[in-house]
């Protein structure tokens, strides 16, 4: 019995597991997307625990509803993966602490003073069209509304996607009291109205719409893992809306330390570079010159438009409304 034990407790020291020696865990929410096989949340998990010593554990879903039923008994030590439309919200809930880290190493084209939720990545809104079947190209938000009546596009719904979301945030932002008006413009160039993104993009990667809403990354997938290079995000004069996505510590966080570790290491370049090509968005702190070079040669808006949270939280049903009304008039 003795030579057992002595065997059995050899084997909890070499697998890692002995008395004394277990590894400290950090619990992250994130959105479903993040620690799929092809989101970040993999790479992410490997190089933060080999600095961390740590077990680094994703918990998925949709983060607002579960942020709100858990509310301050929450049992994450983290929550990534907010963005500016639901980040009020999620404010609110008065579950996070201050992230203690420097944003003047930040590369956003917009500048950021939040101390709470810290960015790790962005991109913009855009419509998404093939090069080599539409030639007739919208050149601004009017352009698109006003002409182009054999254009179709494909949008999300604000009510359940982030990128629909920031659209009717988009179009209030352009035409603030005549809001109404474009989407009754714009809902004649609707095909359909799906759930969430990855449902529009498949349908206008079929051939089923001309353009799709998605982002001004969107293109980088296409050149880089597939050397495909008909895809093109479409610029606008009026300029485009800023999507940003957060990190958050919450007041819960089991070990302070291991949790402001997870934060600073959001910001390092080992963290934000894989961000381009896992994520196929620009990450929040990388100098330009260390982005990939397909990643370079993407357009940019000359035109930078973001609602502040308040501002989102104030409008957000307002606006919801006015596309609802729209296309229910259709």
């Amino acid at each position: 019995m003795a030579r057992f034990v002595c065997v059995f407790l050899t084997f909890l020291t070499f697998s890692g597991v002995a008395f004394g020696d277990e590894k400290k865990v950090l619990n992250v929410y994130a959105p479903d997307y993040f620690s799929s096989e092809w989101g970040p949340g993999p790479i992410i998990e490997e190089s933060f625990q080999k600095i961390c010593n740590c077990d680094l554990k994703f918990t998925t879903g949709d983060l607002l509803p579960r942020i709100r039923l858990e509310g301050k008994s929450i049992s994450a030590d983290i929550v990534i993966g907010l963005d500016t439309g639901i980040s009020q919200v999620a404010r609110e809930a008065d579950i996070f602490s201050k992230h203690d880290q420097d944003l003047g190493v930040l590369t956003l084209p917009i500048p950021w003073h939040d101390e709470v939720f810290l960015p790790f990545n962005w991109s913009y809104f855009s419509f998404i069209y093939n090069n080599e079947k539409l030639s007739r190209v919208p050149k601004s938000f009017d352009e698109l509304l006003n002409g182009h009546d054999d254009i179709k596009i494909i949008i999300q719904d604000p009510r359940t996607s982030v990128s629909g979301l920031g659209l009717v945030l988009w179009v209030k932002s352009i035409y603030k009291d005549n809001a109404s008006m474009a989407w009754r413009k714009l809902s004649k160039r609707i095909l359909t109205v799906t759930k969430g993104w990855s449902e529009a993009y498949g349908l206008f990667l079929q051939g089923e719409a001309d353009m799709v809403l998605s982002f001004t990354t969107s293109p980088a997938y296409h050149i880089i893992a597939d050397s495909d290079h008909s895809k093109t995000a479409v610029i606008f004069n009026e300029g485009h809306y800023l999507f940003v996505e957060s990190v958050a510590k919450t007041k819960k966080a089991k070990d302070n330390e291991l949790a402001d570790l997870f934060m600073s290491f959001i910001l390092s370049e080992s963290f934000q570079k894989e961000i381009p090509t896992s994520n196929w968005s620009y990450p929040a702190a990388l100098a330009y010159d260390k982005l990939p070079d397909d990643f370079k040669k993407l357009p940019l808006p000359q035109k930078t438009i973001l609602m502040s949270g308040k501002e989102v939280s104030k409008i957000r049903k307002i606006a919801i409304d006015e596309w609802e009304k729209a296309l229910r008039d259709k």
